[in-house]
């Protein structure tokens, strides 16, 4: 009843924008031989910026962007942490960028051995062939990585029973152990 009496001024008061939370889609990493770094390649061709308000001006920039798997353990479908990315463009300061993650494999890395000796027999009619492993070794074993060639279970077998000289000997039952053993696969 009263209002005609007064003038309103209106108030103000404050309050934060923040920026708006971007994603990026379409970056992959390739699946590798395990190599004891954690470094992860990354295809950045299809990457995209998800969440810009439409008419905005943002950019995506991946000339920097690097890969790492946690851990560089052998695995499948790995995380793959994406780091390195910015933004840019007119409206750049009005966003803020989350890094994207995305997944690859690493694959055990092949092993051989080498030292490994067959001696010479008389014929007997069997392809059995009789090893020396004392000087046995591992070659191709990461720089750090404890991994062991167990050679107590190893068997030889002459391609065939038939004499010959210089004959391929097929050499079995060789396996590996140590804390880093799930990393590697052996060629006997």
């Amino acid at each position: 009843a009263a209002a005609g009496n007064y003038t309103l001024t209106q108030p103000t008061t404050t309050a934060d924008i923040t920026g708006k939370v971007l994603t990026v889609s379409g970056i992959t990493a390739a699946n590798k031989v395990y190599d004891g770094n954690t470094t992860a390649t990354l295809n950045t061709a299809s990457a995209a910026l998800v969440g810009v308000v439409s008419g905005d001006t943002v950019t995506l920039n991946t000339g920097g962007a690097a890969g790492t798997f946690a851990p560089a353990a052998v695995g499948t479908n790995k995380t793959v942490v994406v780091s390195g990315l910015t933004i840019g463009g007119a409206e750049a300061g009005n966003y803020t960028l989350t890094p994207p993650t995305t997944t690859a494999s690493i694959t055990g890395k092949p092993l051989t051995v080498s030292g490994i000796t067959a001696a010479n027999k008389a014929y007997d009619g069997t392809t059995t062939a009789t090893l020396d492993t004392t000087g046995a070794t591992l070659v191709g074993v990461v720089s750090g990585d404890t991994v062991t060639l167990n050679t107590g279970a190893a068997t030889g077998t002459f391609a065939s029973a038939g004499a010959g000289l210089n004959k391929t000997v097929t050499v079995a039952g060789l396996t590996i152990g140590g804390a880093d053993a799930g990393n590697y696969t052996l060629t006997q």
